[in-house]
């Protein structure tokens, strides 16, 4: 049982902050080589020749850190972390488990009374806070609910402090953070509404500049363990390419961001990937891996309200759209398997007015926010019966009164897929999205039909025990150049 939910809305509203200025070369330190000569061997005299080398290479190696944080522009960060510091922290490289993904959606505070608190972290490794917007304009990255993100005010939170200070989910989500090491927050930008504002930008080189410089600068304003960019699609070869740059643009941003805070660190860069051939055909997928952390395969929508007939929305195997061939697409152009991270939907899709799976239908039902769509936590309506094809491993309920049917993932299913997902050597699962999982109680949320939850086992929680073991590498948490006081001092 959670405390009730009552965000408090902010007056104020602070001003935007400058984005970041990088420079356009990365500048190596290299020092020349030293040679040692003696001529006679005594121990005492090899013992000062030794120490004296390692002082120098220390002096050095010291010096190469300095001139690294110092010889070209940068955005003013404070001071970088402690040395002693990063010594326990390690790179974030390399996976020790699977990875379990969920996006956050901003507006699902609102009607769906979906506060950061309720986030499972036990269960994920990554968030993906959705979404960012772009400005088609100029580029600029903003965020899309400046009171959700940053200005309302939670339980403990106080109203009386003193200089510019960062309340909000982002506030909660670094506090998640802080409880547990394992999780870590990426901003997704872009998704299915903004995602036109994309086109313009792509093309031109001064908008991927200011989409990059604005992307760092939010980064280490809010806390952020990397970017996710959800760009849908790319409709023409000019737009595939100018994919391609921005994410190299955007690796290497976050890698010279890492190197000028001093953080032993790998801040990550993700996109959401269409698994339709349609959209997956144009991308230059090997060019694109090359610099992406992980890929989140959008796993689902194989089927809906646009389609003459009803049909499985989520099916790994059959059909004209299915995962297992957006697998061997994808492995076919070089992804490595443990890259593929696969998307498993927390919401059903309805078909009214219709026999059964590949039945023409009419209409679809009222949905539990929108018109078409459940939230997995109110499925299985109530009168309707649930089957399963695992051959296709697909799930669905029907209602023979109203003759409506509703593709989704059972729990059953979903510990097919997290067994499949591990056979086969995939990365792990993603969910969209969070508020849509069963759990615990919903405080001064509207009820009825298609909003009541139904009970039965989280399906997030279901995949991860399919999976076996969850990586566990450690989140960043030193924010230094923060525009907000509380971040710089890690919400002390």
């Amino acid at each position: 049982m959670t405390a009730p939910y009552e965000p408090l809305r902010s007056s104020d509203d602070p001003p935007p902050s400058d984005p970041a200025q990088y420079s356009d070369e990365h500048t190596r330190r290299k020092f020349p080589a030293k040679t040692l000569t003696t001529t006679g061997f005594s121990p005492s005299r090899a013992f000062l020749a030794a120490s004296a080398l390692l002082v120098l290479a220390f002096s050095c190696f010291r010096a190469g850190q300095w001139y690294l944080r110092t010889q070209s522009p940068q955005p003013s960060l404070g001071n970088t972390v402690p040395h002693e510091e990063l010594d326990r922290i390690p790179s974030g490289a390399n996976m020790s488990g699977k990875y379990n993904v969920g996006y956050f959606s901003n507006w699902g505070i609102y009607g769906r009374k979906y506060p950061p608190s309720l986030i499972p972290a036990e269960d994920l490794t990554h968030i993906l806070y959705a979404f960012a917007n772009v400005r088609p304009d100029s580029g600029e990255v903003y965020l899309s609910d400046k009171w959700a993100d940053e200005e309302i005010h939670y339980e403990g939170d106080s109203w009386s402090d003193v200089g510019t200070n960062l309340y909000g989910n982002f506030k909660q989500l670094y506090l998640l953070k802080k409880r547990h090491r394992h999780l870590k927050l990426l901003l997704s930008i872009g998704g299915w509404s903004y995602s036109p504002s994309f086109h313009p930008m792509i093309v031109s080189p001064a908008h991927r500049t200011r989409f990059v410089h604005s992307a760092i600068r939010i980064l280490e304003d809010y806390g952020l363990d990397g970017l996710d960019i959800d760009y849908e699609y790319p409709g023409n070869d000019e737009q595939a390419r100018g994919y391609v740059e921005l994410l190299r643009e955007l690796r290497y941003a976050l890698d010279e961001h890492a190197s000028r805070k001093g953080a032993n660190y790998r801040f990550l860069l993700t996109i959401a990937a269409p698994c339709g051939p349609s959209h997956f055909e144009k991308l230059y997928v090997r060019d694109m891996d090359q610099v992406l952390d992980f890929w989140n395969l959008m796993a689902y929508d194989y089927a809906g309200s646009w389609d003459s007939a009803s049909g499985h929305q989520a099916n790994i195997y059959g059909g004209a759209l299915n995962t297992q061939k957006a697998i061997d697409f994808f492995t076919s152009r070089g992804v490595p398997r443990h890259k593929l991270i696969i998307g498993i939907p927390l919401y059903g899709r309805s078909f009214m007015n219709t026999a059964g799976p590949g039945a023409p239908f009419s209409g679809v039902g009222p949905g539990s926010w929108e018109q078409g769509t459940y939230d997995y936590r109110a499925l299985p309506l109530p009168g309707s019966t649930v089957y399963h094809d695992d051959s296709l491993v697909a799930s669905w309920s029907y209602d023979p009164r109203k003759k409506e049917l509703i593709s989704f993932d059972t729990d059953r299913i979903g510990w097919m897929k997290g067994q499949w997902i591990t056979r086969e050597g995939l990365g792990g699962g993603m969910y969209w999205e969070l508020s849509g999982d069963k759990g615990p109680e919903r405080h001064g949320m509207e009820g009825g039909e298609g909003k009541i939850q139904v009970p039965g086992r989280s399906l997030i929680r279901t995949v991860k025990e399919a999976m076996g073991g969850l990586d566990t590498t450690p989140n960043w948490l030193w924010y230094e150049g923060s525009k907000f006081e509380n971040m710089r001092r890690c919400m002390e």
